[in-house]
Formats: C-alpha cells, sequence, structure tokens
C-alpha cells in the first residue's frame, strides 16, 4: 500500500489536463520509494499508435515514468487518490498517488477507455488524436458534420471542455445555426439529426458555462433548446414546447410594466423547468448549483426592481383594501403578495428587513387579518404562510401588531385556525406561529401583552376542544366542571392530529410560562381536562397526555406536586397503565418513565402519593424495574424521615434548653418596670386594708404602727414607742400578712454584716440578690433629699411609703437567699426606713442616708435628684 502524501499547490500555468501526481517504485525490501513529483496525462507513445502514460517532472521536465497502457488486467484503483499495477515489461510495481480525486478519476476513466478500445479494436483514433491537441475552430455546422462536431463536444477532455466554451462564445452564429438547422431537420421529420442534435445541445448545457447559459437561456433561444431537447434518442418524444405555450399561463396580479423584470420571470420559470423536468436526469451536482445560482440571481433583481418602483406597492395594496376587488382578483392579489415575500430571500439581510418594513407600514397585517378571515383554506394557508416569513425575517414585527388593540383580533384567528381541519396537516403552521408569538427567550411588553390575551382569551378554547373531543370521565373531584358550555358548542370534535399540537402547545407554556400555569392551570383544572385523552384509543394521545404531567412535574413546584397528589390526578395514567397490561409499546414506556423520573428526582410527595394509594394495583407490575425500584426509594424515604424527626427532636430540646438561659438573663434587664409595678400595686393594696381606729389614725397591718419598716431596728427600739392598739381592729384577713412580715423584726442587729464594695455587674452575667437593693436604697435617699430640699414632707411620705411596699416584695422573692444575704437586706432597709408618725426622724434618717459616700455604692442606675423621680420609684 502506497502512503499518499499531500501534495505542494500545483502551479496556476499548468495544464489541467496534466494531473499532479507523485510517482513511486517497490525496492527489493518490499518499501516504496519516491521517484518524484510530476504531472501525467494519456498520450500517444512516440512513433506508435498506442497510448500511455506520461510522468513529466515538474521542476525539470524530465520524463519520470513512460508506460504504454495495457490490455490486460494489471491495474488497480486504492482510496480513490492512487493507481498501482505490476509492469509486465520491467517486473516491478509502480504507483502514482495523485493530489485530486479528480484528477485520479480522471486518468482511471482513461485508462478503462483505452482497455475497451483496445479489447474491441474500435478504438478512434482522431478522438485521442485530439486529446492533447489545442482547439484553434469549431467545425461548420452542417447536417453533414454533426457527427464530428458532437466528438468535439461530447469526447473532449476537461482541457479541451474549456476550450470549447470559448469558442462556441467567440462564434457569435454558431448557436443560432445550430437552432436553424434544428428546425430544418424537424421540418423534414430527419430523426437522426434530430437526435445528433439534442446530443449537441445536452453536451453544450454540460459544458456548465454560465456565459453559455446566460445565450441559451435568452428569450430569442430558449424555446428552440427546449424543443432540440424533446429529440432524446433513450426516451420517447416529449412535446415541451406545448405545455410552455398552451398550459403554462402567466398570470399578472398587478400590470408590470418593466420588460426586464417580466423577462426574467420567464426565463425564471423555463430554467427552472428544464432543471426539474427536461434534464432531471442527465444534469450533475455541479450544473445543478449553476442553474440554481441563475435562478436565485433573476429572483434578486425582480424583487429589487419590484420593491423600488413605489407606484406598484401602493397599487398593489390599494387593491387588496379595495371592497370592489373581485375575490378571485383578491385571491390572486394575494398569491403574488406571498410569492413576492418569499423571493424576498434572494436579497440581502438588510434590504430584507427593509422590504418588509416597509410592507408592515402599508398595512400587511390588516390585510391577513381579513384572509385569515376567509372561508377558502387554500387562502388561509396562503396567509399563514406570509406570517411565517415574517416571523422568520423579525418577529418583532408581527408581535408589535398582536399587541395593540386591533390585533388582538388576529390572535383569535390562528387560535381558531389551530382548531380547523384543514384536511391536509397544515395546522402545523398555526402551531408555530403561536408559539413565536409566546416564545419567552424575547422579552418585552410586548410578549407580556400577548401572553396576558392567550391565558384569559384563548387558552379555555383549547381545553374545550379537547373535553369535546374525549369521552367524559370524572377526574380527581372537579374535571370538567368549569368547562364552558357556549365556548364548547363553537367546537366539534378535533381530529387526534389536533389534540396533539394542542398537548404541545401546552407542555411549552409549562416550560416558558412557569409563573402563568399556576394560576391558570390550577384554578381552572386544567391538568384534570387534559388527562381526559386518556380516555381516547390513539395510544400516542395517551402519551402526550403523560408527557403533559412529565413536563409539569419536572418544573419541580411544590404547589403543583401538592394539586397532582390531593386531586388524585395521577389516578387515570395509573388506570391505562393497568389497562394495557404487560404489552411494550409507547404508552407502557411513557408511563414508565414518568415513575422513573419521580424516583430519581425523589419527588417524596408524589412517590408517598403513588405507593400508598396505588400499590395494590401496581405490585402486579413489580417484575418491571421502574415499579420496584419506585416501592425501594419508598421505603428508603420513610426511613429518613424517621431519621430526620428524631434528630430534630434533639436539636429543639437543646436550642428550648440554650434559650432558657438566655431568657433568664434577659428577664433580669427587663424585670425593673415589673418590680416597680408591683410595688406600688402591694402599696395600694396595703392602704386599702387599713382602717381607722378610735382617736382618727389610720391602723396600718403592722403592729408597731410603722410605715415601712420591714425589720425592728436596736437604736429606733429604744425611743420609739408605738400608740395602744385593739386586736379586734385588725381584720382576720390581714393576720397572715402581719406574720409574715413581722418575722423580720426578730433579726439581731449584732448579725447584719458590714456593707460591701458594689461591683459593675457584666452584660448578660446572672446578678446577685444582694446587690439589687443597693442602688434602690441610693436612688430612695437622693429621692428623699430632694424632698427635704423642697418643704414637701406629705410627698416624701408617701413615696417612702410605696418604695418600702416595694422593697417588701422584693425582699419576699429573695427569702430563699442565705441567712447573711437576708440579714444584709435587712440592714440596708433598716438605714433607709423612717416612721410615718414623725416626719423629723424621717428626715433626719434620709439624711443620714444622704450622708454615705455613693462612690461605695456604684449604683447600676445613675440617682436623679427630683421629687418627680422619686415618687415614680426611678
Amino acid at each position: 500500500m502506497v502512503s499518499q502524501e499531500r501534495l505542494p499547490p500545483t502551479n496556476s500555468n499548468t495544464n489541467a489536463s496534466m494531473q499532479r501526481v507523485k510517482v513511486y517504485r517497490l525496492n527489493g525490501e518490499g518499501k516504496w520509494d519516491d521517484q518524484g513529483t510530476g504531472h501525467v496525462t494519456v498520450d500517444y507513445l512516440e512513433r506508435s499508435e498506442e497510448l500511455g502514460l506520461y510522468v513529466i517532472d515538474e521542476d525539470d521536465n524530465e520524463t519520470l515514468l513512460l508506460h504504454r497502457i495495457s490490455s490486460e488486467d494489471i491495474y488497480r484503483k486504492q482510496e480513490d487518490t492512487i493507481i498501482s499495477w505490476r509492469d509486465p515489461e520491467f517486473s516491478t510495481e509502480l504507483a502514482l498517488s495523485f493530489q485530486e480525486t479528480t484528477g485520479c478519476s480522471y486518468i482511471w476513466d482513461h485508462i478503462c477507455s483505452v482497455q475497451r478500445s483496445m479489447q474491441f479494436n474500435s478504438l478512434s483514433n482522431d478522438a485521442y488524436h485530439n486529446v492533447n491537441r489545442e482547439l484553434r475552430e469549431l467545425p461548420p455546422v452542417d447536417l453533414s458534420t454533426l457527427h464530428l462536431i458532437h466528438k468535439t463536444i461530447v469526447d473532449s477532455g476537461i482541457s479541451d471542455q474549456m476550450r470549447v466554451a470559448e469558442l462556441i462564445l467567440h462564434d457569435q452564429v454558431f448557436l443560432r445555426k445550430l437552432m436553424d438547422l434544428f428546425s430544418i431537420c424537424e421540418d423534414l421529420s430527419n430523426r437522426d439529426g434530430l437526435h445528433m442534435i439534442c446530443k449537441i445541445v445536452r453536451g453544450i448545457i454540460l459544458l456548465n458555462s454560465p456565459p453559455i447559459f446566460e445565450r441559451i437561456f435568452g428569450d430569442e433561444l430558449i424555446m428552440d433548446v427546449i424543443g432540440c431537447l424533446e429529440y432524446d434518442p433513450d426516451l420517447s418524444q416529449s412535446h415541451h414546447r406545448d405545455f410552455l405555450k398552451e398550459h403554462v399561463v402567466f398570470k399578472e396580479a398587478i400590470p408590470i410594466k418593466d420588460p426586464l423584470v417580466l423577462s426574467k420571470i420567464h426565463q425564471t420559470y423555463r430554467i427552472g423547468y428544464l432543471k426539474d423536468v427536461v434534464l432531471s436526469r442527465v444534469l450533475d451536482d455541479a450544473t445543478i448549483a449553476n442553474l440554481n445560482s441563475i435562478i436565485h440571481s433573476n429572483n434578486a433583481i425582480v424583487v429589487s426592481l419590484l420593491k423600488d418602483d413605489s407606484t406598484f406597492i401602493q397599487e398593489l395594496f390599494a387593491k387588496l383594501k379595495s371592497s370592489n376587488t373581485s375575490t378571485e382578483s383578491k385571491k390572486n392579489l394575494v398569491r403574488f403578495l406571498q410569492e413576492f415575500c418569499a423571493l424576498s430571500k434572494s436579497l440581502q439581510m438588510v434590504q430584507q428587513l427593509r422590504l418588509f418594513r416597509d410592507l408592515v407600514s402599508e398595512g400587511v397585517f390588516d390585510i391577513l387579518r381579513d384572509v385569515l378571515h376567509s372561508e377558502d383554506k387554500k387562502l388561509v394557508l396562503t396567509g399563514t404562510d406570509i406570517l411565517i416569513l415574517f416571523l422568520n425575517q423579525d418577529a418583532n414585527l408581527l408581535r408589535s401588531y398582536v399587541a395593540r388593540p386591533e390585533g388582538a383580533s388576529l390572535f383569535g384567528l390562528l387560535v381558531k385556525g389551530m382548531l380547523t381541519d384543514f384536511e391536509n396537516d397544515m395546522h402545523c403552521q398555526f402551531l408555530e406561529i403561536i408559539r413565536s408569538l409566546l416564545d419567552s427567550y424575547t422579552t418585552g411588553a410586548q410578549r407580556d401583552a400577548i401572553v396576558e390575551i392567550f391565558y384569559e382569551k384563548h387558552l379555555g378554547q383549547l381545553i374545550d376542544g379537547i373535553i369535546l373531543s374525549c369521552p367524559p370521565i370524572i377526574i380527581g373531584h372537579s374535571v370538567g366542571k368549569d368547562a364552558s358550555p357556549s365556548r364548547s358548542r363553537n367546537h366539534g370534535s378535533l381530529k387526534p392530529e389536533i389534540l396533539l399540537n394542542i398537548c404541545d402547545l401546552l407542555c411549552f407554556c409549562v416550560v416558558h410560562h412557569p409563573y402563568r400555569i399556576k394560576s391558570n392551570f390550577l384554578l381552572n383544572n386544567v391538568i384534570g381536562k387534559v388527562l381526559n385523552l386518556t380516555r381516547r384509543r390513539e395510544n400516542y394521545l395517551v402519551a402526550a397526555a403523560v408527557r403533559f404531567v412529565r413536563t409539569l412535574i419536572s418544573r419541580n413546584d411544590e404547589h403543583l406536586l401538592n394539586h397532582l397528589a390531593k386531586q388524585n390526578l395521577l389516578k387515570p395514567i395509573v388506570d391505562v397503565f393497568i389497562a394495557n397490561g404487560s404489552r411494550y409499546n409507547l404508552l407502557n414506556s411513557s408511563v414508565l418513565e414518568l415513575f422513573e423520573f419521580i424516583r430519581k428526582e425523589n419527588l417524596k410527595i408524589l412517590l408517598k402519593h403513588l405507593v400508598e394509594t396505588f400499590w395494590n394495583e401496581l405490585v402486579e407490575f413489580e417484575n418491571f424495574p421502574s415499579i420496584r425500584s419506585l416501592k425501594v426509594k419508598y421505603e428508603q424515604s420513610l426511613e429518613s424521615s424517621e431519621l430526620q424527626n428524631a434528630s430534630a427532636e434533639i436539636d429543639t430540646r437543646k436550642r428550648v434548653d440554650e434559650r432558657a438561659l438566655e431568657k433568664e438573663e434577659e428577664d433580669y434587664f427587663n424585670e425593673d418596670s415589673d418590680e416597680e409595678d408591683s410595688a406600688s400595686a402591694a402599696a395600694n393594696a396595703i392602704r386599702t386594708i387599713s382602717r381607722p381606729v378610735a382617736n382618727g389614725t389610720t391602723a396600718g397591718i403592722h403592729s408597731s404602727g410603722r410605715t415601712g419598716g420591714l425589720v425592728d431596728y436596736d437604736e429606733d427600739d429604744e425611743d420609739f414607742k408605738p400608740p395602744p392598739r385593739k386586736k379586734s381592729e385588725v381584720a382576720d384577713e390581714d393576720e397572715g400578712i402581719v406574720e409574715s412580715l413581722g418575722l423580720k423584726r426578730k433579726l439581731s442587729a449584732k448579725d447584719e454584716p458590714k456593707p460591701k464594695r458594689l461591683q459593675k455587674l457584666p452584660k448578660r452575667s446572672k446578678p446577685n440578690c444582694s446587690l439589687v437593693f443597693s442602688p434602690l436604697s441610693s436612688a430612695q435617699s437622693n429621692a428623699a433629699s430632694a424632698c427635704k430640699k423642697n418643704g414637701s414632707a406629705s410627698h416624701t411620705t408617701n413615696s417612702s411609703e410605696a418604695k418600702e411596699h416595694a422593697e417588701a416584695n422584693d425582699e419576699q422573692k429573695a427569702i430563699s437567699s442565705s441567712d447573711q444575704t437576708r440579714t444584709a437586706e435587712a440592714d440596708s432597709f433598716d438605714q433607709e426606713s423612717s416612721p410615718k408618725t414623725s416626719p423629723k426622724s424621717s428626715s433626719d434618717d434620709l439624711s443620714k442616708a444622704d450622708s454615705r459616700p455613693l462612690e461605695d455604692d456604684h449604683p447600676l442606675i445613675p440617682p436623679k435628684p427630683s421629687a418627680e423621680m422619686a415618687v415614680n420609684g426611678s
């Protein structure tokens, strides 16, 4: 096998018939030796009638290889670029590696042709003498020279074909003379001459020369050329000219006055007919591409000339909008408009966009709206074709129109057309237009307005079409109860293809409008109504309903999943799956894929609903891996949920304990106001309990007659003598209070601890009960001093009484403290209290309390020397 190397590009001056190759020779070691690079051609050997292969070195023009073509089958073609053989004269293996596959095919065809000629001894020496000979002129056009003309055109090589094309173009009358000779032969019914002229004309076309195409496809020669091709010797005679002249009618919806436009229109049609009908068997790909290029160029010229003619466009739209235009004329005008928009693809993109915008400004969408109202279904489909052309060019042009009030009716006509049976499966056009208008990949107020119109006005029409086309069924609680009878009467039963398109559109809405489906689908029970399709006989419609549910749950929206489970909307799917049995079909695969998706995505709501509700029915299909794994996933979900609940309880207890500690600290900083309120309440309660005695004074609840003292002090007991009091004056309900408060008087003064220096408490630390009363005593001392300065003894007495009762409540809270702490609290209260019956001693005691240094107390709340603050218990 010869290893092929990529050769450098050839010189542009090299003759095209000289194919560039590498020459290889097999050496004694079984390896291929590179003999050099050159150009190969087929030509007669020197002083011989035999043909051979010449390889000329591209550098020094020396002969690298000279091989006489043998009639024996010794040649092999490999990998489309290698020709190898064993040379019988030199007993060696040779190979040619071509740079181009076309060159390899060209030389291979020549070798095969030479071998055939040698085998049958019918080689035409003239044909091969002309292989490498420069053509100077074409043979004269005559009946006797037709055979020679045919050999010159058809049997020439690739390089000679270019020369032949140049000669035909250079001879201005060659084609005209050939057509005149065709007319003579046709008049004389000369079949041989007609067959030979047909071959010549076909060979000229296969030269694939655009300048020749331009000449033979002109108005002067085109019909004669088609007439020549009618006499194909391999086929029976056709009548193409009669068809083009009699059956093909050119209709002018609007009179075209430009002769160039008319000429290009006729030429384009005839070239298309020639390509698709007359020469469809013999044209190669290169020739077809050139013919298509000519058609494309003609279309661009026609559309460009027409769009620049302002009077033509205005006249077109004036007739379309006129009410006096006949129905047939309007049909022709709409068809012309459709073809005009379709041919605009030949223009450049900028020119296309400008043309479509000009058509919109002329009111093309208003015309299309009237077209969609037509009862002629073919005309309606023509209007949808035009709309699709606008969407493909610039969808915003149509969106901006539909979003306006006057364009809303056009959208309704599109929905109506989607539900209409056109008998030729063209309703998919309406589906594509609606999807383009609702596409979420485009943003803006226009699209939002169109979406709003669709969901408010037209979604119900599609759902009603499904309900009317399916047998009634109750799904969940409310399937079908929201159908509108008035709208349902407008549509009959729909074709299965239309129902399938509705399902596709609903799936599209689920993907592109996830927020809309929550409100519309759930409120109107759209899901249950679509699942009516599970009652249809067509399996692909049932699978479409399953696909719709599959698209819904792929959103993984908790509200939708709960709705599916609560309304039992999976029941019809499970029912059709069970009814289908073990048959392996589209329905079976779609339902199993739905179950598998629920399992893989771990949709716990639907997983629990499926297993707990339908497992008794599904258990017979447990041999399916998807069903079996569904149950396993459900059990795993239950185990994981139990573990999570247990850990959640432990975490909750831990958080409660931590929160309790923090709550105690927060209550400490918030309890001041509560203590003040309780102190005021206690003072009022004590005043309420007090009763008047015989001497006109008020008897308190204490046997000693003191107002605020909770503990007797030694120095006060020596001087103070309470007035006598009758036991009957004390109420029975007060005895408990007297006994509880009198217990503190038994404390001895010698057990009182010395005052300690208070420390400033850090934030959020648990307070010491013995430190609470120190700032209160300081505040009371300051309040008493202020009252003394102002000369208001009554306010001082009331304030002292309120504070003494507040301190009593605080001390009652601290009973559970140590004896030493209670003694310190009693000492602190003893220093601040004063008897109610002696204003002087009260002021003296307050003065003594004022004389203590404040820096030793470090109160938490700075004292405010104000009588008002003292009264309020600050």
